[in-house]
């Protein structure tokens, strides 16, 4: 389960309470959306946390790649 900072817990908590009311029109309180929150962080929080180990595994091997063609780069031609 994702831990949320009690910061960015209120937060999410005001902005998903402020989706609800703007683009659905339900007016939750509170303790609703903090069980919603509850929910998300516990079943789904899971999938953004993997997409994100696979963003940087993807961003390492791209910079492992590039380390590795300045390091070729700096072979000397051998004596023939």
């Amino acid at each position: 389960m994702i831990t949320l900072s009690p910061e960015d817990r209120t937060d999410v908590v005001r902005r998903l309470q402020s989706v609800l009311l703007d683009e659905l029109s339900v007016d939750a309180g509170r303790f609703e959306v903090e069980r919603i929150v509850d929910f998300i962080t516990a079943n789904l929080g899971v999938y953004f946390y993997n997409q994100g180990v696979r963003d940087s595994r993807a961003m390492v091997m791209r910079k492992v790649d590039d380390i590795s063609e300045a390091i070729d780069g700096l072979e000397r031609p051998l004596p023939r």
